[in-house]
């Protein structure tokens, strides 16, 4: 092994454990790896920026732009709301739901799909007594079926792709993964049919306030005859930097008052405070108030006629990930209070002005009517108590029009996919199906640097003889059984490996490893990079392994091991039917 191949194996496991500890963004993983290669001399200059003029990345980013003009549009909404009306008991939803969101996810991009079902869901499961927790991993589970029945159903498959087409292998066609993608689509739906109803958690929506755990942060305190708060406003009383309370109604004999800063406190006034227990009894020493003993916290408590309690997830692509309340200004922002952050299953009430939001993260938000109805608006925003509007539903048949236009010219070669893509998000620009700035807000640019700063890496494991090393050894422990095995092995290493990591990640990584296999034991390496954008594209056993689980977590009231239970078996399953019938598709 050259001293080069060193290198490369080293910045490869490097690239790996930054990746699985999610320490870094990964993108900026991606760009540190991309910096190593080009000053370390292992890829070219020219090499270093191939990732992002390459076929892949640039159809990728002009299917977000598609993928936005159906969603502002409502066309995805449109499909959401049929399934609403015909999902009529547990099976009829889940056949209804899973069949809707794997059409969609396999011409739009899954997360943006997704965003667009979980309110309507939720009001599905609402209406049918249906508790949410037995429908929203299916719906996630599912838009991973669809994104691998087509080229453009995922990043994944293009990326792939394109892998293939550099190394001399030919790129996949439009259709050629959907034989594969049914088979896998009526497995997993036969999965939920049949087992759904004792894998799945049965966990019936609770309060807002019992969900983010509330109950032991807000409380009511009364201002006493003798307190020295009597007399001073709620700003003059330094409560927030001396105690790091936070007071958020005024009850007074008649009525209340919400953020009542410049308020005056008088004895008889009852305080409804957040802040920690420890913080809460200071004050309750110091300023001479006294406790409600028999307070309960109620969703009501929170809310009034026309101030509301509301849950609202951060959506993919949203401004907020990276970003904490104070950075965003939130509450001069959005006219908007945050009481908690939902993140995993774990409410986050301590230094929330400091708290970075991530994608799926729920935020408990008290706002007026109207500053709710904005947020429903807001492209940032999964507001979960109804399901969203669209202002440009007339042009929805428009945008449905070019989305075809772009699939069906590249499907019959009338025009590579590249082209059709870049052409499609013109005319939607064109007919003000979206604006310019909607459309570069709509690319996820974290995905873009990723794939533009992972790709030199395949090329230098190529280059090196990194990956033939690899595939060597590799050969060495199952290659003597014969490529299928060979084959079942990929597809578990790609599948673990999706688990912890970045799915694209995992196939750029070992995308260059499976050729160099193929090669090694003479047979065509198709198969094997089938097997890596399926298993790459469907991860099911974290709340991390795949974007859609982290969004749905929050809302189904998920814990990790719900993923465990249902997606092991589930994985299993997709990885006996790709060993069964991926060869039948693609001869070696």
């Amino acid at each position: 092994m050259t001293f080069e191949a060193i290198l490369v194996l080293v910045i490869l496991v490097g690239a790996v454990a930054l990746f699985v500890s999610e320490k870094y963004p990964i993108d900026f993983v991606a760009l540190l790896v991309l910096g190593v290669l080009l000053l370390l001399g292992l890829v070219t200059p020219q090499e270093g920026i191939s990732g992002f003029s390459n076929p892949a990345t640039i159809t990728v980013a002009a299917m977000f732009i598609l993928s936005a003009g159906l969603q502002k549009t409502g066309a995805t909404a449109a499909v959401g709301r049929l399934m609403v009306r015909f999902g009529r008991n547990y099976y009829a939803a889940l056949v209804v739901i899973m069949g809707s969101i794997t059409v969609i996810s396999a011409f739009v991009n899954n997360t943006a799909a997704v965003a667009v079902f979980i309110p309507l869901v939720m009001v599905l499961a609402n209406r049918r007594k249906i508790a949410a927790s037995r429908l929203l991993i299916p719906l996630s589970y599912a838009s991973q079926f669809g994104g691998v029945c087509t080229l453009v159903g995922t990043s994944t498959n293009l990326l792939v792709s394109a892998i293939s087409e550099q190394a001399g292998y030919g790129a996949f066609s439009m259709f050629e993964f959907t034989r594969m993608g049914l088979v896998l689509f009526l497995g997993g739906t036969l999965f939920f049919l049949l087992l759904g109803r004792w894998l799945l958690p049965e966990r019936r929506a609770q309060e807002l306030a019992v969900a983010y755990q509330l109950g032991e942060y807000i409380t009511e305190l009364r201002v006493q005859a003798n307190s020295p708060l009597v007399g001073k406003s709620v700003v003059e009383s330094r409560l927030g930097e001396e105690h790091d309370v936070t007071i958020l109604r005024i009850i007074r004999p008649g009525d209340a008052v919400w953020a009542p800063l410049e308020h005056v406190l008088k004895p008889g006034h009852v305080l409804l405070v957040r802040g920690k227990i420890r913080e809460l009894m200071r004050l309750r020493d110091s300023a001479k108030l006294d406790l409600n003993v028999e307070f309960k916290l109620r969703d009501t408590t929170l809310q009034t006629e026309d101030l509301r309690l509301v849950q609202a997830l951060v959506a993919p692509g949203s401004e907020l990930i990276g970003h904490s309340l104070k950075d965003l200004d939130f509450r001069n922002r959005y006219k908007a209070l945050v009481l908690a952050i939902l993140r995993r299953g774990e409410a986050i009430h301590d230094k929330l002005n400091s708290i970075q939001f991530g994608l799926g993260d729920g935020l408990l938000i008290q706002a007026h009517e109207a500053e709710i109805n904005k947020l429903r608006k807001d492209q940032n925003f999964i507001v979960l108590d109804e399901v969203p509007g669209t202002v440009l539903r007339h042009k929805a048949p428009l945008v449905l029009g070019i989305l075809a236009a772009v699939i069906g010219l590249a499907a019959f070669d009338v025009l590579p996919i590249l082209v059709t893509a870049i052409l499609g998000c013109l005319a939607m620009v064109l007919t003000r199906c979206l604006r310019l700035e909607e459309a570069y807000h709509a690319i996820n640019w974290q995905v873009i640097f990723l794939l533009a700063g992972i790709l030199p890496l395949g090329i230098a494991m190529q280059n090196s003889g990194a990956a033939g090393f690899i595939a060597g050894n590799a050969v060495g422990w199952v290659g003597g059984f014969g490529p299928v095995a060979v084959l079942a092995a990929v597809y578990l290493m790609t599948s673990v490996m999706t688990d912890t990591m970045s799915n694209n990640a995992a196939a750029v990584l070992l995308a260059p490893i499976a050729i160099s296999t193929a090669e090694e034991i003479g047979v065509d390496p198709r198969p094997f990079l089938m097997a890596i954008t399926f298993a790459a594209s469907t991860g099911f056993s974290t709340p991390v392994g795949y974007q859609t689980n982290t969004m749905i977590y929050n809302p189904g009231g998920y814990r990790y091991t719900d993923f465990l239970r249902t997606g092991v078996p589930l994985s299993i399953l997709f990885w006996i039917l790709s060993v069964i019938f991926i060869p039948r598709f693609w001869s070696f």
